[in-house]
């Protein structure tokens, strides 16, 4: 059984290729650029051949891209973008159309001159992947499942905040369905006001296999669980501090006690110990994080997990980990998850045992490889 799990942050966009019939650490894996640095980079380029750009397509990550279009618009070259294509960068049209976009229908996007380079906005391009694959000799058309993590804040109504209307939502799934595979859906049960994952569902066309889609934030921290010490603990506190958000769960035999989300930009290393030591102790006010310019807090459970007990306090995943490297904080002692070897596929981890429970009739093989007894002692060149 293979499944192809796609983890899409902003730097990069993590690939792993589960085979069931091998063990996970020789499974099939990318990390490459990610959708939102590739059109900046075509942006960037357009920039220089002094070319007007046409965004169109689908609601993507925006980041690099939207400052490269900013950066573009500075230069006086033209950007057109379609309506779906520019929420990318706001979900209000009016406040694109304010930067300097110029808004066209996609009839008008056609009749624009040859000229105009012609940029197609997607999170997800399974096209490119099979053919990065197949140029390796592997093969894509006999997948069992997709599965594909990105960070979605949703679509909050006119004049509420988006941080806040993410952290309703957080709250709602944990609340709802206390785990986190709560943040992965079936493709037909995505949300309508999650419309970055439904964008992802919508570019998912011609997939030889049914899709599962889910947050990033979430699928790396659940993968970061499979690290052989944090596996260990029946209490858990994790960190993964990532390129934009900064995202912690306290997890115990219940499932999610709390959870707080900040900025990265936002904090520093003190900061972020007063955030995690206050998780643990459960003394973390949303209200206190939300002021800040950070999404929130929530605390669930009322019994504190007490620091300073086994070979670490905060398990620590996400491309800026090397933020807490030099942790001062009262009782942090940051422990660097590695599962399976490997932190830059652990969001990858996550999604694959997301599936095993959205999809519960590919659970079985999934949980028996997490727990390490997958392939059987396989190895890759006995499989066809």
């Amino acid at each position: 059984m293979k499944i192809l799990t796609v983890d899409i942050g902003t730097g990069t966009q993590d690939i792993f290729l589960y085979d069931s019939r091998v063990d996970i650490e020789n499974g099939f894996k990318l990390v490459v650029p990610s959708p939102t640095m590739i059109v900046r980079r075509r942006l960037q380029a357009a920039a220089r051949r002094r070319q007007a750009v046409l965004l169109s397509g689908v609601i993507m990550g925006g980041g690099p891209s939207a400052w490269a279009a900013e950066d573009h618009l500075r230069a006086g070259l033209a950007v057109y973008a379609t309506p779906e294509a520019a929420r990318t960068f706001n979900d209000d049209l009016e406040a694109v159309a304010a930067m300097g976009v110029r808004l066209v229908s996609e009839d008008e996007a056609m009749r624009l001159p040859d000229s105009v380079l012609r940029l197609e906005l997607r999170d997800f391009d399974f096209p490119a992947i099979a053919r990065s694959f197949e140029s390796f000799g592997v093969r894509l058309d006999d997948l069992e499942a997709v599965a594909v993590a990105v960070f979605d804040h949703g679509d909050s109504p006119p004049g509420y905040s988006d941080r806040q209307f993410r952290f309703d939502y957080l709250d709602q799934r944990i609340r709802s369905l206390n785990r986190l595979s709560a943040f992965a859906y079936r493709a037909e049960d995505v949300p309508a006001i999650m419309t970055r994952l439904m964008a992802v569902v919508q570019s998912a066309v011609d997939l030889p296999a049914p899709l599962v889609v889910m947050d990033t934030a979430p699928a790396a921290v659940l993968g970061a669980t499979f690290d052989p010490l944090v596996r260990e603990r029946s209490r858990v506190l994790i960190a993964n501090v990532g390129n934009f958000h900064t995202l912690a769960f306290r997890l115990g035999p219940g499932g999610i006690e709390g959870v707080f989300e900040h900025h990265t930009g936002e904090i520093d290393l003190p900061k972020l110990d007063r955030m995690l030591l206050s998780l643990s102790d459960g003394t973390l006010r949303h209200e206190d994080v939300f002021a800040d310019m950070g999404h929130g807090a929530l605390v669930y459970g009322a019994e504190p997990l007490l620091l300073g007990i086994g070979e670490y306090d905060v398990a620590v995943t996400g491309p800026r980990r090397n933020l807490m490297r030099e942790s001062q904080g009262a009782g942090i002692r940051p422990y660097f998850a590695v599962p399976f070897g490997d932190m830059m596929i652990a969001g990858c981890f996550g999604l694959l045992a997301a599936t095993a429970d959205v999809l519960p009739d590919l659970g079985e093989p999934i949980r028996r490889s997490l727990r390490g007894e997958g392939g059987s002692g396989t190895a890759p060149w006995d499989i066809s």
